[in-house]
């Protein structure tokens, strides 16, 4: 689908940008706040990242804001090194790229050409030809055998630089960092550059009052397109909406130079922001801490909305129970947000077995992940695949009431420095389904269902406490349903508040913005 012409600007509030490094889809913060600043009477523009080798853009709207999924080529995915040669380091390997391949696929035709031949030598009786195919042959044995030791120095070589694990690996990561300090992403992760340039440009014609990235990896994105603009003499304002607390998380990938990266660059351009916000209290005094922040960042919650559009609410949600072929009497477990090892789902499938007739949800966004499967073949181990349901996601204005038909939410999260801060979404998903909720003792989280008194806490990682906590909820859940009830608990935790505390932000940040009467907008909008 080509790319739309940009609207024009509206006459009252301004224009907002908004980033984020992923296909949109699937993120509901990023989504709420899209739609909820639109409905506010800000134009707003969300750039998300679309495949790499999309020839043009993606678009399509949420509510009044406009998604533009830009194509993401990915060059510099791969490092300097992983182009060159290693010639002292492995003097036998091939040069980087297709040539190994090519050499043994060489070497098997050539020697698929002498078997043929020397068959045909064989029929015809001919010695002579027999004799000539002699040294070829011993040639081709030779030949394979050098071809296999320089594709298996090649491998090796692929491997270590991938791993990054030897001393001289080391030893280069660590002089970068000290010699270029927080400037030393663009040595370790110079990907970062390849968003930079699909989105830069596309940022700058846009010509935003006020750009809001999400994450980390659009900071910079932001942060550069910010400084850009106020060369040219604009005032645009820079928004950082910080998702978690980077030094806590288990990286995403594994390449021991990537969590590095992230780190110096996050520290390189948080100082440009004009504004943070951030999704609990906690993690708002851990940023202000570490990046030296004037001001505690405004804690934006990813609750859901209290509150549906009429388009919304006429859309049929899906039955929970239909999917996974049970009736109202079956006793349902139900995990919805994203599947890693690190979130603790392998506990839910070990207990099966010890909690009879219960039937279990996986709520993901890709079904077929490697984790995914990892988990199905651990239940048919098990005996009780037919007790497992693996479903893709909703939209997320229908999370809740999708969720609403399990009798208990679980959230079996590992001890990781990022997941013991907040209070993440599904818990206010949850809650907002009035499911019992049955938690890890990750700290935050663990200490508010043990103040309401919303659902049972149990040892991370232990079965038998798991088993415990569920069949505890199970036995009294009106008990734990009836918290919901008291006046006041759920109010905060709507995205209405929510994008009341983030427009606050917006409108702080942008002279003139404040929303005016009626009758002052339309002589503003009538003179324009």
């Amino acid at each position: 689908m080509a790319a739309e012409k940009t609207p024009a600007r509206p006459a009252v509030r301004g224009r907002i940008v908004m980033l984020v490094d992923n296909g949109v889809n699937g993120d509901s913060r990023v989504q709420k706040e899209a739609r909820s600043a639109a409905d506010a009477g800000w134009d707003v523009i969300l750039l998300g990242k679309g495949k790499a080798k999309a020839k043009s853009e993606i678009t399509w709207e949420i509510g009044k804001a406009q998604v533009r999924l830009l194509p993401v080529p990915n060059p510099l995915h791969r490092r300097r090194h992983e182009y060159r040669r290693a010639v002292l380091r492995s003097p036998l390997a091939y040069k980087p790229g297709p040539l190994a391949s090519y050499r043994r696929q060489k070497m098997k035709a050539w020697r698929a050409d002498l078997n043929v031949r020397l068959i045909l030598a064989r029929q015809e009786g001919s010695f002579l030809t027999r004799l000539r195919l002699v040294l070829p042959r011993l040639a081709s044995r030779f030949m394979q055998s050098w071809v296999n030791l320089r594709s298996r120095k090649t491998a090796e070589l692929d491997r270590r630089r991938k791993e990054m694990d030897g001393p001289l690996d080391r030893f280069t990561t660590a002089f970068w960092q000290k010699t270029m300090g927080n400037r030393s992403w663009r040595r370790l992760e110079p990907h970062l550059w390849d968003l930079e340039l699909a989105y830069g440009k596309v940022i700058d014609e846009l010509e935003p009052d006020l750009i809001h990235a999400n994450d980390f990896r659009m900071l910079g994105v932001g942060a550069r397109a910010a400084l850009r603009a106020r060369a040219r003499g604009g005032k645009v304002k820079l928004v950082w909406d910080a998702h978690e607390f980077l030094p806590g998380i288990k990286p995403w990938n594994p390449h021991p130079r990537w969590h590095k990266a992230q780190c110096a660059h996050e520290l390189e351009y948080s100082r440009h922001a004009d504004a943070v916000t951030t999704v609990s209290s906690t993690l708002a005094e851990m940023l202000q801490e570490r990046h030296g922040l004037k001001e505690l960042p405004s804690v934006v919650l990813n609750a859901p909305d209290a509150e549906l559009s009429p388009e919304q609410a006429a859309e049929p949600v899906p039955d929970l129970r239909e999917l996974c072929g049970i009736g109202l009497d079956v006793p349902l477990t139900v995990y919805s947000g994203a599947a890693a090892p690190q979130r603790g789902l392998d506990i839910m499938v070990e207990s099966l077995p010890q909690l009879a007739d219960v039937h279990t949800a996986f709520v993901v966004l890709n079904t077929e992940s490697e984790y995914m499967r990892g988990l199905r073949e651990r239940a048919e181990e098990l005996g009780v695949s037919d007790r497992l349901h693996i479903l893709p996601y909703v939209p997320h204005y229908q999370v809740v009431r999708f969720l609403a038909g399990a009798d208990l939410g679980v959230i079996p999260i590992h001890h990781w420095p990022n997941h013991e801060i907040a209070l993440i979404t599904k818990f206010f998903e949850y809650s907002h389904a009035r499911l019992p909720l049955v938690v890890s003792d990750v700290k935050t989280m663990g200490e508010m269902v043990e103040r309401t008194g919303q659902g049972e806490v149990f040892k991370a990682e232990d079965v038998e406490d798991y088993v415990r906590a569920v069949k505890s909820v199970l036995g009294d859940a009106e008990r734990y349903r009836s918290v919901y009830e008291k006046d006041g608990l759920l109010d905060e935790w709507t995205w209405e508040a929510q994008a009341e505390r983030l427009d606050a932000v917006y409108t702080r940040l942008v002279p003139g913005s404040a929303v005016r009467p009626a009758a002052e907008r339309g002589r503003v909008e009538a003179g324009a």
